[in-house]
């Protein structure tokens, strides 16, 4: 990681130092969910607190919020002189919909206004609580801090994904303590955060409609408490390389921008695992689609040559594998034969990767593009960011050329300034019907919901990272990272290993967790494109995997969680149509792990065909071992599933 080092802010004020003022008059104000589940308390005094409690207790307390400017400081001393109670109950669809086809957002608001130029709105629903500041004075606002300042019980646990930097690729593994013990001199976390109260009540932190302002980081208090912190506005800055710059000047704000405008949410997802997993508050926060067509947006699968060398060999090869244009024929080919979508070209496309329009010519793109055309099969582009941002006609050159997408690397920080970019890029890119999927990227908070052509976000700690990329950190995902939205894991390894005999480098990529595991991430893990990361060649020898993986959708009708303990296991099923895809996977803890899967959620009236593929009875030592299975099924069915270390399963149920 470059430049491991914090960017405090030198106009920064502390919550201690703004709070310590003399106790005002308290207003307190109470908002119940729409079932009466959840219950936010909110106090005007002093400063601006909230609680939230739900029907089974305390959830968290005294959650102090304000926005410092230049301007004055919002939520301080408040003085309300309008409080407005409304509700939002509608239902809508996401063009991409990677949970659920159609979504209801439903929830009782307050909206306490000043006449100091911001209102805040709250939120209360069934499974969770939001808020926001918004500004209400035309003009300009330097936010030189935002508070945001969360208190839970010290032996709550706090599961995150630490960093030392604002600079930071989003890659690290989780790390799980209680709250006393994450203090100030331990590393900050990206969000989301995830809280486990108890063993079967969580809280899962993050934000949603991130516009024009830059991305939070939580830093921990020692004491149940933790607070927010925010990267400042980088001014001035030089290339470090072709993907990285050096910063030469920042600005004493976090963010200057439009005062009269809505802030982003923060927004805190309330209850069990399995409802932690199904929420979709990213979704429901992060605003509509802003294009008028979104018909050229087609999600789907991706063959991808980076993880495996693009090195395909045996009979059929006749030709020598690598960056060349006999290779990328041979990719297409594969994708066409198993109606995978697209081709991703990493780095080595082009010439120069600082020369967007300069192909390679060993590669030959244009014949490629043409070549793709015929069998069916988009062709998505690798660059650096800084090459982007250097060369914005590239999206309409891309375009004319024929190319489908681009991969966008190593963004690496989230500052108001690369926030802003990532909208650049989505705007430009539609005009141009190019779609996006953004690597070196921090999480999901609504953009992909304005501009559905951003398809996947990565800033994960997936496959790329080889044997640093295990069952037990990937088993927090679908609760933490992908809780929040689409994640460019790049699963299918075909060689598959248990994590003591783990030897793997490319061209021989291999992946830690058991076959049937790898297969089940395809239905478990989203992305509105999915990559079959492995060789053709290995998927050729393995045909009744790869007709599985490649036939799995990537958009979803529904999603039911079926067991699910952050960490541990999850098991969940999704219906696309009339078909249901089931997955299970589950960490390295235990020797095997035994369900019993209800299937009361098939319509009762039919008999449907399933086809699964399970842990070998030797998965727990030799990864590879699985195996295939036809059945008949109804929704009386109870399915025994048993599930080595590392382990997983995974079924298609047809009618």
């Amino acid at each position: 990681m470059k430049n491991p080092k914090f960017y405090f802010l030198p106009l920064m004020l502390t919550a201690g130092a703004v709070f310590s003022q003399a106790e005002a008059k308290n207003q307190i104000y109470s908002l119940s969910s729409p079932g009466n589940v959840n219950t936010i308390t909110i106090t005007a005094g002093d400063t601006l607190k909230y609680s939230v409690e739900s029907k089974d207790g305390k959830v968290v307390d005294n959650v102090a919020i304000a926005m410092l400017t230049d301007k004055g400081n919002w939520g301080i001393k408040p003085r309300i002189s309008k409080a407005r109670r409304s509700v939002v109950n509608e239902t809508f669809s996401p063009v991409v919909p990677l949970k659920h086809s159609t979504i209801t957002d439903n929830c009782n608001v307050l909206t306490l206004t000043t006449p100091d130029g911001y209102a805040v709105e709250f939120r209360a629903y069934d499974n969770g609580v939001a808020h926001r500041f918004v500004g209400t004075k035309e003009g300009s606002i330097d936010v030189t801090n935002e508070i945001y300042d969360v208190t839970f019980a010290p032996s709550n646990v706090a599961h995150i994904q630490p960093t030392n930097s604002f600079r930071t690729s989003y890659e690290n593994p989780y790390v799980h303590m209680a709250l006393s013990d994450w203090t100030s001199d331990k590393d900050m976390a990206t969000l989301p955060v995830l809280i486990e109260e108890t063993p079967s009540n969580y809280v899962l932190l993050s934000e949603s409609n991130l516009i024009d302002y830059p991305a939070m980081f939580m830093k921990g208090n020692g004491n149940g408490s933790f607070s927010a912190i925010f990267p400042p506005e980088p001014l001035k800055w030089e290339d470090s390389s072709d993907r990285s710059v050096r910063f030469t000047e920042e600005a004493p704000y976090i963010a200057r921008t439009d005062s009269k405008r809505d802030f982003p949410w923060r927004f805190m997802a309330i209850g069990t695992p399995a409802d932690i997993v199904e929420q979709t508050f990213e979704v429901q926060l992060g605003g509509r689609n802003t294009l008028a067509d979104t018909s050229w947006i087609k999600p789907g699968t991706v063959s991808w040559e980076w993880w495996n060398g693009a090195m395909p060999y045996g009979e059929d090869v006749d030709f020598e594998s690598g960056y060349n244009l006999d290779t990328y024929k041979y990719f297409i080919d594969f994708a066409s034969k198993y109606g995978i979508n697209y081709i991703i070209m990493d780095e080595g496309w082009a010439k120069d990767t600082r020369d967007p329009f300069t192909p390679n010519p060993k590669v030959d793109v244009h014949e490629l593009i043409r070549y793709g055309n015929e069998k069916g099969v988009g062709i998505i582009l690798w660059l650096p960011w800084l090459t982007v941002e250097k060369n914005f006609d590239l999206f309409k050159t891309f375009s004319d050329w024929g190319v489908k997408g681009i991969k966008i690397d190593f963004m690496d920080r989230s500052d108001q300034w690369m926030v802003n970019f990532y909208e650049r890029v989505l705007e430009e890119a539609a005009r141009n019907n190019l779609l996006i999927d953004m690597h070196g990227a921090f999480k999901p908070a609504g953009l992909e919901q304005r501009y559905p052509n951003l398809l996947s976000y990565e800033g994960v700690l997936g496959m790329e990272q080889m044997g640093g990329c295990r069952p037990d950190n990937s088993l927090y995902l679908p609760f933490i990272r992908n809780a929040v939205g689409p994640m460019d894991y790049t699963p299918g390894a075909m060689i598959s290993m248990q994590p003591e005999c783990y030897r793997s480098a490319r061209p021989n990529s291999a992946s830690i967790g058991t076959r049937a595991y790898q297969m089940a991430l395809f239905v478990i893990f989203e992305s509105g494109i999915q990559m079959l990361a492995d060789n053709p060649t290995m998927y050729y020898r393995n045909p009744e995997c790869t007709e599985f993986i490649s036939s799995v959708p990537v958009t979803w009708d529904e999603t039911k969680v079926l067991e699910a303990k952050p960490g541990e296991y999850i098991i969940v099923a999704k219906r696309k149509g009339d078909d249901w895809y089931i997955g299970a996977i589950t960490n390295g803890a235990q020797k095997h792990r035994e369900f019993n899967i209800n299937l009361d959620f098939l319509n009762g009236n039919h008999e449907y065909s399933m086809t699964s593929f399970e842990d070998g009875v030797n998965a727990h030592q030799q990864a590879m071992d699985f195996r295939r299975k036809e059945s008949k099924v109804n929704s009386s069915t109870v399915l025994p599933v048993k599930l080595a270390r590392n382990g997983g399963w995974t079924a298609v149920i047809k009618y």
